[in-house]
């Protein structure tokens, strides 16, 4: 099995690719080794010493350090993913465990503004996830009020330098050009 890894945005977080499939429907994000326990994947990982977080998309695995070096611990998050594939354990073991406080919280917006909502997430589905996927990451609508669109960045994006650019420059134009009334983006 050979895993391929890029870089991100993100200095603290590498995108792992095994070469299959990882996860099917939703991608989980993974903040801290409780939270990983419906994962035997994300436990291993956890397992390692620097690992702050996983993140696990349709066919990639972001991984997040502490300061800790990459040399020193990039051999055993491969070694973890190829023993992980090579185990046919499943990905997620608990399909209905939350993974975080964000998946608990319910959307809020007016419903005089459902269609305007509808718009924004498409927009987000089509155009922005895939674009951010590609980074090691995703971005989730979680509400809309008073013209702000509140977003919650996961996997490589969660931390990132470069992630106020990309709401404030790429997001928040794109959804001010294509969506009457949205006037600012904000995170979560």
């Amino acid at each position: 099995m050979f895993i391929q890894t890029e870089a991100t945005p993100n200095p603290a977080t590498l995108k792992f690719l095994p070469g299959r499939d990882v996860l099917e429907g939703e991608p989980r994000d993974f903040r801290s080794p409780e939270a990983a326990a419906a994962s035997p994947l994300a436990t291993g990982l956890f397992g390692i010493s620097g690992v702050t977080g996983v993140f696990l998309g349709s066919d990639f695995i972001s991984v997040t350090k502490d300061d800790t070096n990459w040399a020193h611990i990039k051999p055993a998050i491969l070694g973890v993913i190829m023993d992980h594939f090579l185990s046919g354990k499943p990905v997620i073991a608990d399909a209905g465990a939350s993974t975080t406080v964000f998946d608990e919280v319910e959307e809020f917006f007016e419903a005089e503004d459902k269609e305007m909502v509808e718009v924004i997430k498409e927009l987000l589905a089509t155009r922005v996830r895939p674009a951010v996927a590609m980074d090691g990451g995703d971005i989730i609508f979680k509400g809309f009020k008073e013209g702000t669109v509140f977003l919650h960045m996961q996997g490589a994006c969660s931390g990132c330098p470069s992630s106020t650019a990309t709401l404030k420059n790429g997001i928040e134009n794109l959804l001010r050009h294509f969506v009457p009334g949205v006037e600012a983006v904000q995170q979560v």
